[in-house]
């Protein structure tokens, strides 16, 4: 088997793993150029019927209307479209946008993180060159010499898509500390994202892995997140990598119960 990131027979590159700054492997794979250009198929198109909407709303008006008014009108709705519409998606919907979703795609930042505002902005005002005024050339020229599949927009807002329907591992398991069993069961999870699970999962997982100050920082971090998302908090004194495992063990165990026939709903 080749390396992640090197060329395997064909000339093609293998999808190597996510890495985090801190050195840990997310089960998360970049995804191939064909299902990203079918999301694109989705997206762009309907960009252009609200284009051409939008061109039919600023005629309809024109005759009532400033010219300077309409053209105003016309140039402000066609930077919502082109600039705003995948912004807002992406940012709301913590990096999918309607093409996305339905090829089952997600937009993260580099590290692994959930994309952020500032990165969709980035990757929809460099999708207005690459895609919009080009014709879609450069980026289909980036894309395909990139390992990762990274248009400009990508580089430019530190931003990588994933395949979330990759097969990831199946086989790791992460125990429940004893002491922190009563609290976790009493635990509200409802609120815990999927990223911040999958994150804390690995950290977990590749706890010896990293550097003595990775396990701190990280650590600290991510049970900052976890503990937004969840509550109450956890007994004081309790490390954080045994907190976070704690909430990810009974995570699993709720699901499998869900999963039972007449299994109760999760909290």
């Amino acid at each position: 088997m080749s390396h992640p990131g090197t060329q395997a027979p064909g000339g093609f590159y293998e999808a190597s793993p996510l890495v985090t700054g801190d050195a840990v492997v997310l089960d998360l794979r970049p995804a191939g150029f064909a299902s990203r250009a079918a999301a694109a198929l989705i997206d762009i198109p309907l960009q252009v019927v609200m284009l051409l909407l939008l061109g039919i709303l600023t005629a309809w008006i024109a005759d009532g209307v400033d010219p300077a008014a309409t053209a105003a009108i016309a140039l402000a709705g066609t930077v919502l479209i082109i600039i705003g519409y995948p912004t807002a998606f992406e940012s709301l919907s913590r990096g999918r946008s309607l093409g996305k979703m339905a090829l089952g795609l997600r937009v993260v930042g580099t590290d692994g993180s959930p994309v952020r505002f500032r990165q969709a902005l980035a990757r929809a005002l460099a999708a207005s060159l690459e895609i919009w005024v080009t014709g879609g050339v450069v980026a289909l020229f980036t894309s395909m010499i990139n390992r990762d599949g990274r248009r400009v927009g990508d580089f430019v807002g530190g931003t990588l898509v994933v395949s979330e329907r990759a097969g990831g591992r199946r086989d790791e398991f992460v125990p429940m500390p004893r002491h922190l069993a009563d609290w976790a069961a009493a635990t509200e999870l409802s609120g815990l994202s999927p990223e911040t699970a999958a994150a804390a999962r690995q950290y977990v997982l590749r706890f010896w892995e990293l550097t003595e100050r990775a396990r701190h920082d990280m650590g600290v971090r991510l049970a900052s997140e976890v503990a937004a998302q969840t509550s109450p908090p956890p007994p004081p004194g309790t490390a954080p990598p045994e907190y976070l495992a704690a909430v990810l063990a009974e995570r699993r165990r709720r699901h499998e119960a869900q999963m039972r026939p007449g299994g109760p709903f999760p909290r």
